[in-house]
């Protein structure tokens, strides 16, 4: 028998544990609101302006020269295209590629300022801060 006492290892979840089934939340802690993801608004807006003109999936990948199941990811925002893949999709759809980031960049402050309209009211008591995003700025 041992005098050393039992080795337990210390675990750092990746994720907070509220995603897991099986665990709760604090009650007095409403659910953050997600943030949304650039791949994300980028697809919505080509996918949007797609239906817009009534062109197909396939029409628009062939006019960018880009696979059509390749662009299908893009708006779905499983993919995060390079900057040539979305300036060729918007190109198809008669945009510029600054058109494109101009329109996601509309709706990423659209969505922030809904997000950040609930996390106010949901912090009891608290002073939640607010940014504006009057630019747009974009690192690779």
């Amino acid at each position: 028998m041992s005098n050393q006492a039992p080795n337990h290892a210390r675990v750092i979840p990746l994720r907070p544990s509220a995603g897991r089934p099986g665990t709760t939340r604090p009650a007095d802690r409403p659910p953050t609101p997600r943030e949304p993801l650039w791949r994300d608004l980028v697809g919505d807006v080509l996918r949007r302006e797609r239906q817009a003109q009534e062109r197909t999936l396939k029409d628009v990948a062939d006019t960018a020269r880009i696979s059509m199941p390749y662009l299908s990811e893009v708006e779905r925002g499983r993919k995060e295209a390079s900057s040539e893949v979305l300036a060729a999709a918007a190109r198809a759809l008669g945009l510029s590629l600054g058109d494109l980031l101009a329109r996601a960049q509309g709706e990423l402050v659209r969505l922030s300022s809904r997000t950040s309209r609930t996390s106010q009211t949901s912090h009891a008591g608290g002073t939640a801060t607010t940014s504006s995003h009057n630019g747009l700025c974009l690192a690779a």
